[in-house]
C-alpha cells in the first residue's frame, strides 16, 4: 500500500511539473530589435510575436558589447499614423524594472493589428536616447 501511494505522488509531482513547465514559463524570444540612442533595444513576447489586443513583453537594452545595461528611466510607446479616416493611434505600454539590470517587463494593449511603430526613449546611468523602429502587430 504504502509504495502504491508513493508511485501515486511521484506520477502526481511529475504532472504538476509538466504542467508548470521548466524555468517559470520559459524565456521571451525575440521579435523586434533597433538602435535608439548608444543602445540596441529588443522587444520580446513568449512566443516571438507581437499581436493585437493585450499583451505581456520584454524590453531590453544592450550596449555595444552585448550587454544588458541599466538605462534609468524608459518608455515604450506604439505609434500608427492616420490613414485615410482612421485616425493617429498612440498605445503606450506600461514598463516595469525586472531584477536584471537592462531588463524591463511590459504590458500593452494595441488597437489593432498592423504596421507601428516602437517609440522608445530612456534616461538615466546610461545617459539618454529617443528613437523608433517598426514592429508588426499580427491578429
Amino acid at each position: 500500500m504504502k509504495r502504491l501511494i508513493a508511485t501515486i505522488g511521484t506520477a502526481a509531482l511529475f504532472a504538476v511539473l509538466a504542467a508548470c513547465g521548466s524555468g517559470g514559463g520559459g524565456e521571451a524570444k525575440q521579435f523586434a530589435s533597433g538602435k535608439v540612442g548608444n543602445m540596441t533595444v529588443t522587444l520580446a513576447s513568449r512566443d516571438g510575436v507581437l499581436r493585437d489586443g493585450d499583451q505581456e513583453l520584454t524590453v531590453t537594452f544592450k550596449d555595444a558589447s552585448g550587454k544588458a545595461v541599466d538605462v534609468g528611466s524608459a518608455s515604450l510607446n506604439f505609434h500608427m499614423p492616420a490613414m485615410g479616416t482612421m485616425p493617429v493611434m498612440n498605445d503606450p505600454a506600461t514598463l516595469t524594472t525586472t531584477s536584471t539590470p537592462g531588463v524591463y517587463s511590459g504590458k500593452v494593449k494595441l488597437e489593432m493589428a498592423g504596421e507601428w511603430q516602437a517609440q522608445i526613449a530612456y534616461e538615466g546611468p546610461a545617459g539618454s536616447g529617443k528613437g523608433s523602429f517598426p514592429v508588426t502587430a499580427q491578429p
